[in-house]
């Protein structure tokens, strides 16, 4: 860990330290599985998330060491279900949420935010940017929960926290994972466009996947 918090060069003028550019680039290689959907994006989430910790974890970032310890348990709970899911229909199946869906989904996030900022301002004076980083952390455990559900609309979850994380990124000195984070914007714009297209290739379902398997 401590050869993994040294710098390994200078961009834009902001250190770049080998833990922020080793787990950012596990994290684009995951994308790449996730827009195949191969389970091996799971294993890879993970472990750019542990790598990701280290480098956060002096920056007073909660918010993004947060984002990073919900990509870790969501990791190992995406893969089980993308396993199981493979297993019993042969395949990854994903479609688009119903609205019912989308409004819980949108409605928790909105509430974990307001529960997550208001925890960071009566419980710590440590946090930077409180409802930013209480965005990103929320808005990443449910990016995360639709992509095991199988989700398109995963994606969008997804160009919804790089809004805000591409400048916090920028703004707490993580310049390395800024840049990653704008290049995740592109890749992910084109995973939405692959997985919109998977849906017209499959049947309609009511449930993504049985009861008891994957999405």
């Amino acid at each position: 860990m401590n050869g993994l918090s040294g710098t390994a060069f200078t961009l834009l003028g902001e250190p770049v330290k080998w833990a922020d550019m080793i787990g950012n680039g596990f994290g684009l290689v995951a994308l790449g599985f996730g827009w195949r959907r191969s389970a091996w994006t799971w294993p890879l989430q993970l472990l750019s998330g542990a790598v990701l910790i280290a480098a956060y974890w002096s920056g007073h970032v909660p918010g993004l060491i947060g984002k990073q310890l919900i990509v870790v348990v969501a990791a190992v709970w995406g893969w089980t279900r993308w396993r199981r899911g493979r297993q019993q229909t042969g395949d990854i199946t994903v479609r688009f949420a119903t609205w019912t869906e989308r409004a819980a989904l949108v409605g928790a996030t909105a509430l974990g935010t307001a529960a997550v900022t208001w925890a960071f301002l009566h419980i710590t004076e440590t946090v930077y940017h409180p409802w930013a980083m209480a965005y990103i952390f929320v808005g990443t455990l449910a990016a995360m929960y639709a992509q095991a559900r199988g989700w398109v609309e995963f994606w969008i979850a997804w160009i919804a926290v790089d809004v805000v994380g591409v400048p916090l990124a920028f703004n707490s000195g993580f310049a390395f994972t800024g840049l990653t984070f704008s290049i995740y914007f592109v890749l992910v714009l084109l995973g939405l466009r692959a997985w919109w297209l998977r849906t017209r290739d499959t049947r309609p379902v009511t449930d993504t996947v049985p009861q008891g398997a994957s999405a």
